[in-house]
């Protein structure tokens, strides 16, 4: 069934270019003039929205938050990956509960799209697995910030990340690159593209890159693009294309944990503040007692720092040998279709497969308890500090997990974009009529080994399961496990298929109404299905779940809209207002469950004011955006619902929940003349989780998302030394702003990683067909935590350099 159905994709796929392929074998002047449309154009500087809105709009007209980064930025800065790229985007930042794996980036708090000339490019998946994208073949990147309303089909709360891939060009250019770096880093790499007739035109881009990485977080990638480009007329042409990339990157899940004292155990003192005396045993003898002289060990073992930062210790780490890096594997085809049946009528068509395989070992759990009255309990086992055998390890970490997780990914996605440009009277008019189909298939399974603080037992009280791991006695000199993953009796804690499919069609009018006024309506239907197959787990970690369960299946559906409305009082200045509404799916990989009802939609709302204003002979675009978005109708559990206990009618849960971010954010690209580039970035956001009302958590700080962050890059092209071009001296800074990691459920509600700011710089010289680039990030070795993890934070990167020679012809 599965298969008639992608046949039927097919047929439907191969009729829409039937009439075309017609239409352009009786054109009688047929010629390989090539147009340009927002699908496959270079952005200009600063300028034009290009694919973000799908509109000939200008960034000036444009209603919407829009930021987009153009290849001469990339290449200054030397960035070869979206982790590094997102300094120039206001209100991108690292998600909250990064477990190392992937790009997981949020835009204003909320979750991302990714997408590759708005071609899906995998999700964010949570913590699970998720590529790292680099920019091997990507010349810019445009983010549309806020629900992008079935312009792109299932999308997330916070917007779309979109990569601009490089396409086939007539005019011949054959670039190699090499490039050698710290930490054994070293690259090689190549783009050519030329006319293979005057209809064809082809472009490969590859490269192979492997580095040890600082605190050996090594990358070992290998990736290919090929692309063919037809022109069939001054009015159609095709584009085939096919990427596969092939990595493996070192996972870090925890970075420097935050050492696990409660202040509030011990009436509100700091760790710096506590004697011995105050760390004392528990009254009813339910926690770890400790004798006098471990009393007083423990408390020497305390910094300030504890139970508010990471405790830092240089370049270790706890990495176990028994970590697997992430292999992945991605498969991309793509075919693109577009023509103009006369000057007003545009069709665009994109078809594309991708598959995405994946496969690690990380350790989730490495938590060193110190001193904590949990529930009226101080130092229950097993969490309170380590004794074995009398002694007292302090830096010990207990409840140890590693988890183990292969899956694979396949999706199919088509675009129809059919945009009609009309006038009625003195107004000009865009009418796009888009529909959109995609179709997700996901095989996870995940394996998990514990050390012996993992106790499962069955209804009877009978142990069935112990954990095996040796305890890390030092955090900061671990002592590892021998042996493998396998060694260790892993348990089946995950395994299941789900599948998510969605479809929608939509309408979106630009008009040009005169007076300085723009506006921009989209109207879009949008439906997402999603079903989950549990396959069962082994019996000794979960017996209820042990066997496979029938699938469950849920429906979203509904209308989403734009609205948006851009005045310009003068050419140099715009203000515009948007609002808008979308649709996302609950969870890419959370179970379903219940009764077979549908669940409330999972929406999104953003609203959003800004101003605009250029300058310098539209040489320079700044940008200031107030807004408000947010994830709605999430579900939480109702806590007077017991299975089998509750009266008729009591709901299992609720689904009011919300996840919001209020702030303002800047943007400043300029070319201000040969001489000067500026780009200038910065955000005030609040975050907030008001997801469950019952939890602690609710209406605090979304984890690891700033209140600030703010980024300036200045290039400044120096006539020095009569040289045959100017030496290009760059000098840039980042803030990033202190970053929660609050858990109250751990005992450490004040939890945070400290703001930090760094500078980087780069040189770089080019003259005719030779490129020479030095890349210094960290001028000033400035030590800090680049990421918040889940209860810790990830040491940034020491000083470090980078050379690139590039040679063209």
């Amino acid at each position: 069934m599965k298969h008639f159905r992608y046949s039927l994709l097919a047929i439907a796929c191969a009729t829409t270019y039937l009439p075309a392929t017609i239409y352009a074998a009786e054109t009688a002047e047929a010629s390989a003039i090539e147009r340009i449309t927002v699908y496959g154009r270079q952005n200009q500087v600063v300028m034009n929205s290009g694919l973000a809105t799908k509109s000939d709009m200008s960034l000036m007209e444009t209603p919407a938050a829009v930021v987009i980064v153009d290849e001469e930025l990339i290449q200054a800065q030397g960035v070869d990956n979206l982790q590094d790229l997102v300094r120039n985007i206001s209100g991108v930042t690292q998600a909250g509960n990064n477990y190392g794996i992937g790009d997981n980036l949020v835009i204003r708090g909320l979750g991302a799209n990714y997408t590759y000339d708005g071609m899906y490019g995998g999700a964010g998946l949570g913590n699970t697995f998720n590529p790292t994208r680099s920019l091997t073949n990507v010349e810019s990147v445009e983010v549309l910030k806020g629900p992008a309303t079935g312009l792109y089909g299932m999308g997330s709360a916070g917007g779309v990340i979109n990569l601009i891939e490089k396409k086939p060009q007539f005019e011949s250019l054959n670039e190699f690159t090499a490039e050698v770096g710290q930490w054994n880093t070293y690259s090689l790499s190549v783009d050519s593209t030329a006319g293979i007739t005057d209809n064809l035109a082809y472009r490969v881009v590859a490269k192979t890159a492997r580095s040890d990485g600082y605190r050996d977080i090594g990358t070992d990638r290998d990736e290919i693009y090929t692309s063919l480009k037809y022109v069939m007329s001054d009015t159609q042409d095709l584009m085939l294309s096919a990427s596969y990339i092939k990595d493996a990157i070192a996972v870090d899940s925890i970075g420097h944990p935050i050492r696990i004292f409660n202040a509030e155990s011990v009436g509100g003192k700091g760790a710096g503040e506590v004697s011995w005396e105050d760390l004392i045993n528990d009254p009813n003898n339910a926690g770890l007692q400790l004798t006098d002289e471990q009393r007083q060990q423990l408390a020497n073992s305390l910094s300030s720092s504890d139970g508010k930062t990471p405790y830092a210790f240089g370049h270790a780490g706890i990495i176990s040998p028994m970590a697997k890096d992430n292999e992945g594997e991605e498969l991309r085809f793509k075919l693109t279709h577009n023509i103009y049946f006369n000057d007003n009528l545009f069709l665009n068509q994109q078809l594309q497969y991708r598959n995405y395989t994946s496969g690690f070992a990380r350790q989730t759990g490495a938590y060193n308890y110190v001193y904590w009255d949990r529930r009226g309990k101080i130092n229950e086992d097993p969490r309170a500090p380590l004794v074995e055998d009398g002694v007292l390890y302090p830096f010990a970490a207990r409840r140890q997990e590693y988890r183990k997780v292969e899956a694979d990914e396949k999706s199919w996605q088509y675009f129809a974009d059919l945009r009609y440009d009309f006038q009625i009277g003195e107004i000009d008019n865009e009418l796009l009529v888009n529909a959109n189909f995609e179709d997700r298939d996901i095989a996870f399974k995940q394996y998990s080994i514990y050390d012996a603080d993992k106790v499962i037992k069955n209804k009877a009280g009978e142990v069935v399961y112990q954990g095996s791991l040796p305890y890390i006695y030092d955090i900061r000199n671990p002592n590892w496990a021998a042996g493998s993953f396998e060694d260790h009796d892993p348990l089946m804690t995950s395994n299941y298929n789900k599948k998510v499919s969605a479809w929608g069609v939509g309408l979106q009018h630009v008009g040009y109404l005169g007076y300085g006024f723009t506006t921009r309506i989209g109207v879009a239907f949008n439906e997402i299905k999603q079903s989950y197959q549990h396959l069962g787990v082994d019996p000794r970690y979960s017996a209820s779940k042990a066997e496979p369960r029938e699938e469950a299946d849920t429906t979203d559906n509904g209308v989403t809209y734009n609205l948006g409305v851009t005045y310009m009082p003068t050419d140099d200045l715009s203000l515009f207002v948007n609002h808008s509404k979308g649709r996302t799916a609950y969870s890419i990989l959370g179970g379903i469950e219940g009764t077979g009802d549908d669940r409330a939609d999972s929406e999104s709302v953003s609203d959003d004011i800004g101003i605009r204003y250029k300058a310098f002979e539209d040489q320079m675009l700044a940008s200031l955006v107030f807004f408000k978005s947010a994830r709605t109708n999430l579900e939480y559990g109702n806590p007077d619902y017991e299975e089998g206990v509750s009266a008729p009618g009591t709901v299992k849960s609720f689904y009011n929940g919300k996840e919001e971010t209020t702030g303002v954010e800047l943007d400043l690209n300029a070319h201000i003349n040969e001489q000067w580039m500026v780009n200038l970035n910065g955000v005030y956001q609040d975050a907030r989780d008001k997801k469950d009302p019952n939890r602690s958590s609710y209406d605090t700080r979304q984890k690891g998302v700033p209140y600030v962050t703010a980024s300036a890059w200045v290039t400044y092209g120096a006539d020095w030394f009569s040289l045959a071009s100017p030496l290009n001296i760059s000098l840039g800074a980042k803030f990033v702003d202190d970053r929660s990691t609050n858990s109250s459920s751990f005992g450490i509600p004040d939890g945070y990683v400290p703001s930090y700011t760094v500078l980087d710089s780069a040189i770089s010289y080019d003259v005719e067909h030779w490129k020479l680039q030095l890349n210094v990030n960290n001028l000033f070795n400035e030590e800090y935590y680049s990421k918040a993890m889940f209860l810790g934070g990830m040491p940034g990167e020491e000083r470090n350099a980078k050379l690139s020679l590039t040679y063209r012809l």
